[in-house]
């Protein structure tokens, strides 16, 4: 998607199975690390878009939930399988995003195909997920997994910065059948995590640096939620 027929790309968000474009209060350009150019921009949405992506989230968790073990586990393999196609395209899209050369891009997109595969279960409900730019991919896949595998349904607000893998892992789970509302994704930066806060998610987990961790759980604590930190 274009917001002009010159611009750069957009990337919208993901709620309910399919791409959702909002223009938001406003946009964030995103930069290549290496030249500067803007290659995307992305729409700094608040609580309006957090609203519908929650409801989403929501609607889904208990026909997600009453899948069974199996069934979401065998949703998790099928996404890690197309990761695993797709490895190549994953792996230039996050080049394209933070300074990672072709093997440091490589090994992001195998911790992500890992994380996928894991076991661990942790707590079912409505799940916040805020990444930061270091580690995208694999920091959304190893949060969202035991989430998931519990009956969790998710809602993730990926870097403004570094959106595209994790957007595009969005659209991936839709090739491989996931269930509509299940997975979600808010675009922006501090309005869009108060927005994900103030619209009854149960918990906010974040991964990445430690600074901006320190900001995120004071978000989340303003508004009463539980945060759950893994620093980068």
């Amino acid at each position: 998607m274009e917001f002009t027929a010159d611009g750069p790309r957009a990337i919208p968000l993901w709620i309910n199975g399919h791409a959702y474009l909002s223009m938001g209060e406003a946009l964030y350009d995103a930069v290549h690390p290496q030249t500067g150019a803007v290659t995307h921009r992305v729409p700094l949405c608040g609580a309006t878009e957090a609203v519908q992506a929650v409801l989403a989230a929501r609607t889904a968790q208990p026909k997600w939930a009453a899948l069974g073990l199996n069934a979401r586990r065998n949703c998790l393999a099928a996404l890690a399988d197309g990761l695993e196609r797709y490895r190549e395209h994953f792996a230039s899209l996050l080049r394209q995003e933070i300074a990672l050369d072709e093997n440091e891009a490589a090994a992001e997109v195998a911790a992500a195909i890992a994380a996928l595969r894991d076991t661990a279960v942790g707590e079912t409900g409505i799940a916040g997920i805020v990444v930061d730019a270091t580690r995208p991919l694999s920091a959304f896949a190893a949060a969202m997994t035991p989430a998931l595998l519990a009956g969790a349904t998710v809602v993730v607000k990926p870097s403004p910065k570094a959106p595209g893998a994790v957007f595009a892992l969005c659209e991936l789970s839709a090739r491989s059948h996931w269930p509509a509302g299940v997975l979600n994704l808010l675009q922006g930066d501090t309005a869009a995590i108060k927005g994900l806060c103030a619209a009854g998610i149960d918990r906010l987990i974040y991964r990445g640096d430690a600074a901006l961790g320190a900001e995120v759980a004071a978000l989340a604590a303003a508004a009463g939620v539980v945060c759950l930190q893994q620093t980068a």
